[in-house]
């Protein structure tokens, strides 16, 4: 295909895509740079860049960015390590796997907000998960600043794990065997099969997983929502949630759009590295 048939089929998507992703950015770095609440829409205030300063000297900001990382650090390798082990272990399973993999599907089609809500029942008093502590270890659950982050970091990797063992099963599906008769040959055990070759073999997908999983991590705001009940002393805020604190809870609809616009910067940041390496594994490839 030449290039001026390759840019008119491509051209008009790409054209697209930018428009929905510049325009909206666009638009909330002008409207960062206006004091606008529900009071003035009609009449915003331009204030230059007061919000953005106000957003970086805010410690709440800056509360909600460290839970939103320590999130991250523990969420997304979690979801990588189990997604590998569970792809490893249907992998090993011939019969009845369409039955395993729909039923580890389940909570990752299911609508954020219901899941959710059962997954609260689940640890609330009264629950089947509160009331087995209770008689197993003789510990009683209460919804606390300790507790309410971990369960909300535990559903993250409950929900979004399935995304990661299905990636990392098709990636399995696709290893070379002439590479695994020749490790078994030479003695390979099967965590030297397992480290030396089928790991090697799913680098590029493990780092698919990691932006993507990134990504989410950003922008969790559901789970966040309904374990904490919007009560504070939870003390587990992320970015979104945060941002969707200022906006609409108090009013200040110019900082939101301000906060939106360094937590893109963020995103952007963070995710360097892992496009680094996804395009070093696309040269290595060519």
């Amino acid at each position: 295909m030449d290039r001026q048939t390759f840019s008119f089929f491509v051209g008009p998507s790409v054209f697209i895509m930018l428009a929905l992703m510049t325009l909206p950015l666009l638009a909330s770095i002008v409207l960062g740079m206006h004091f606008i609440t529900f009071r003035n829409l009609d009449a915003p205030q331009w204030i230059g860049f007061q919000n953005y300063t106000d957003v970086l000297g805010d410690p709440e900001f800056w509360d909600s960015l460290e839970f939103t990382l320590i999130f991250i650090a523990i969420a997304v390798p979690a979801r990588i390590v189990l997604g590998l082990l569970f792809a490893l272990l249907l992998d090993q399973i011939t019969r009845y796997r369409g039955v395993f993999i729909a039923a580890a599907l389940v909570p990752f089609v299911m609508t954020p907000v219901v899941g959710t809500l059962i997954f609260r029942d689940m640890f609330d008093r009264g629950g089947p998960y509160w009331y087995w502590m209770q008689q197993l270890f003789e510990y009683r659950l209460f919804m606390n600043s300790t507790t309410v982050p971990l369960l909300i970091i535990f559903h993250s990797i409950w929900t979004a794990t399935p995304f990661a063992m299905i990636v990392l099963f098709a990636g399995l599906q696709t290893l070379p065997q002439e590479s695994l008769e020749a490790a078994r040959v030479d003695g390979a055990t099967w965590l030297q099969q397992l480290w030396h070759v089928a790991i090697p073999h799913l680098r590029s997908l493990f780092i698919f997983i990691g932006l993507i999983s990134i990504m989410d991590s950003y922008r969790v705001f559901d789970s966040v929502f309904v374990l904490t009940q919007q009560n504070p002393i939870y003390d587990a805020e992320t970015i979104m949630y945060y941002n969707f604190q200022v906006a609409l809870s108090f009013g200040r609809l110019g900082k939101a759009n301000a906060m939106s616009v360094l937590t893109v910067l963020g995103i952007f940041v963070v995710l360097i590295p892992f496009l680094v390496l996804t395009y070093r594994e696309q040269t290595e490839e060519d």
